[in-house]
């Protein structure tokens, strides 16, 4: 597999629950990245040339497919939908979690396993509840790997 050494790095941001928003932009405008803000309902975002809203049908899995069928070696996908995540991972892109959590193909597997774990026991009574409240603390892991993923990119010859 040959890279193209032009080839931009792009985010493209799961976004109907992602409480990073903010960071993302930060981040991607200190790096000049271009970020797309994937949604299935109208979203309010910052009017910058380098931030593209795209809001899909309400159909299943539609801000899924979207990102999945364009991302790419290169491009950063931030997500905390572990299905999503998988694909973006065979599509050769870098995923991070919101709580700055990276999925990789060495984590994807175990991560798939316990998400169904938890959907059986949810399904059986067993377990209740959600993820636990995000924090400061997953405000700033999401930002250094954030900027830790960035910085490998641009390493690899990826540009801005």
């Amino acid at each position: 597999m040959t890279m193209e050494p032009s080839k931009p790095i792009a985010i493209y941001v799961d976004a109907d629950a992602c409480p990073v928003k903010p960071e993302i932009y930060r981040v991607a405008e200190r790096h000049r990245l271009k970020v797309f803000i994937v949604a299935n309902s109208f979203m309010a975002v910052p009017r910058e040339p380098w931030i593209e809203r795209v809001i899909v049908s309400d159909g299943f899995d539609a801000a899924d497919n979207w990102i999945a069928e364009r991302v790419s070696r290169g491009d950063i996908v931030i997500t905390s939908d572990i299905p999503l995540a998988d694909r973006c991972i065979k599509a050769g892109a870098d995923v991070i979690g919101s709580t700055g959590k990276p999925f990789t193909e060495a984590s994807i597997g175990m991560a798939l396993a316990t998400r169904d774990m938890m959907e059986d026991l949810r399904a059986m009574g067993a377990a209740s509840g959600g993820p636990k409240p995000f924090s400061v603390k997953d405000r700033s892991a999401f930002l250094q790997a954030l900027d830790l993923s960035i910085q490998r990119l641009k390493r690899a010859g990826f540009g801005a």
